[in-house]
């Protein structure tokens, strides 16, 4: 028998995660942690759809949300390695894929619905499932990535972009997540009314119908750019979904994003003070 469930107006499905620090510590990660608290801290009553073993803990994330864990014998594990400014990954391990099914039918009527897969664990039916009846973000580095023999992560071409990219309300990538291929993006952005790329220092290019507008970063002195992008992708998804124009919306999301990078892992989910100045000065 499902457990009763409250609705929600931010929903995030996607895997949680182990990232294994330096020192052989593991914290959780993924999307879907950073994603969740991030909403949360922008008022948002938030649930979580994942997968992970059963010896996991959730803990941080089930103080702030609603958590539906579907079980797997093991917990998706990433390792970051920073060279030069430049992320490696390495994957270890896989929980379950999620599909349809593991949503609760209390959320099927979520007004905001953020796809984050980390390894291409959320099937493209999720997308089918919520376009036209909620606003359907789509962060798809999972879908564009795959790993060696040695568990290295590598990119790989979104095979189902021209399937999913009509089905979105709103896109966010990063100019990694596409070996730096700004013909891609412009192919990807033709297909979606409204998509980002984001380049880090760099700042970023929003699309919208296809048209680019380049955007900058706020400086900031940075610590740890983990979870950076998922920061900015769930403030953007908010920030449009509450009526904000795209300009507007990137440059709020952009000015929280600044703040996370300044600290460590899930810490670096935005504070109060951050989110009224980040209103504040960028309207919304």
């Amino acid at each position: 028998m499902e457990r009763v469930l409250a609705p929600i107006d931010y929903l995030v499905i996607g895997h949680v995660t182990h990232d294994i620090l330096p020192d052989g510590g593991r914290v959780l990660g993924g999307t879907v942690s950073y994603a969740s608290l991030t909403a949360a801290a922008l008022g948002r009553t938030v649930g979580i759809v994942t997968s992970a073993s059963a010896d996991a803990n959730l803990a941080p994330l089930e103080r702030i949300a609603a958590l539906v864990r579907h079980s797997a014998p093991a917990t998706t594990t990433f390792e970051n390695v920073y060279v030069d400014g430049r992320r490696e990954q390495y994957v270890y391990s896989f929980a379950a894929p999620l599909t349809p099914l593991e949503v609760p039918l209390a959320w099927l009527d979520s007004p905001i619905v953020h796809i984050g897969p980390i390894m291409r664990e959320c099937v493209p039916a999720l997308a089918e499932q919520f376009a036209g009846k909620a606003f359907v973000g789509i962060t798809p580095q999972g879908w564009m990535r795959a790993s060696d023999a040695r568990g290295r992560v590598f990119p790989i071409p979104w095979a189902e972009a021209t399937h999913l990219l009509p089905l979105a309300s709103a896109v966010v990538l990063s100019i990694e997540d596409i070996g730096g291929d700004w013909d891609l993006a412009f192919h990807f952005a033709r297909q979606t009314r409204i998509l980002v790329v984001t380049c880090g220092w760099d700042g970023g290019t929003l699309f919208v119908d296809g048209a680019p507008t380049p955007f900058p970063a706020v400086p900031v002195t940075q610590v740890d750019p983990t979870g950076a992008g998922d920061i900015f992708a769930t403030a953007f998804f908010i920030a449009l979904a509450s009526g904000a124009a795209p300009l507007a919306a990137t440059r709020y999301a952009a000015c929280l994003a600044a703040y996370s990078v300044t600290r460590v892992g899930l810490a670096s989910t935005p504070r109060p003070d951050e989110v009224a100045v980040c209103a504040r000065d960028f309207g919304f």
